[in-house]
C-alpha cells in the first residue's frame, strides 16, 4: 500500500459537557480509511471500554462551520468559543455532548483530504470489492 493510500489516525481529547460539572476529558483517536472515503470515525476511549461512532466527512468538515447533521450526530461551532467544535451524539440508551479544538479537527480534516479529495470519494470505491460483500440468496 503506498503512503498517500494509507489511512489516517490522529489522537485528540475531546471534553464531555455535563451541567453543573466541570467539562470530563475524553482521550479520542479521529481515524479515516480511504476504502470508505466518505466516512470519519472517532472512537472514545472511556471506562467502560472503547466506543466507536462513524459519520460522514462532510458533516464534519461542514460542522466546524455551521450547524451541521440530523438526527443521533450533530456537529457544530462553540457558541461560546468559536475555537471549539460540539460533537452531540445521541443513542436509544443517552445522549452526550462533547467539545474538542476546532484546530485539531481541522487539521485532521486537512490530513484525510491529502489522502482523497473532497469530490473525488467515489472513486476510491471499488465497486468488486463492495458487491463481493453481498450476501444474495434465492
Amino acid at each position: 500500500m503506498e503512503l498517500e493510500n494509507a489511512p489516517v489516525s490522529v489522537e485528540t481529547t475531546f471534553h464531555l459537557l455535563v451541567p453543573g460539572v466541570a467539562p470530563a476529558p475524553v482521550e479520542a483517536e479521529l481515524t479515516y480509511n480511504p476504502e470508505d472515503p466518505y466516512a470519519v470515525a472517532v472512537l472514545f476511549h472511556t471506562g467502560q471500554g472503547k466506543v466507536e461512532w462513524m459519520f460522514a466527512r462532510d458533516l464534519l468538515a461542514d460542522g466546524l462551520l455551521t450547524p451541521s447533521g440530523e438526527g443521533d450526530i450533530m456537529v457544530r461551532p462553540a457558541a461560546d468559543d468559536p475555537a471549539r467544535v460540539l460533537l452531540e451524539l445521541n443513542a436509544p440508551t443517552g445522549f452526550a455532548i462533547l467539545t474538542a479544538e476546532a484546530e485539531d479537527v481541522a487539521e485532521f480534516l486537512d490530513l484525510t483530504y491529502d489522502v482523497v479529495q473532497p469530490g473525488e470519494e467515489d472513486l476510491w470505491i471499488d465497486f468488486d470489492r463492495e458487491l463481493a460483500k453481498m450476501v444474495f440468496t434465492d
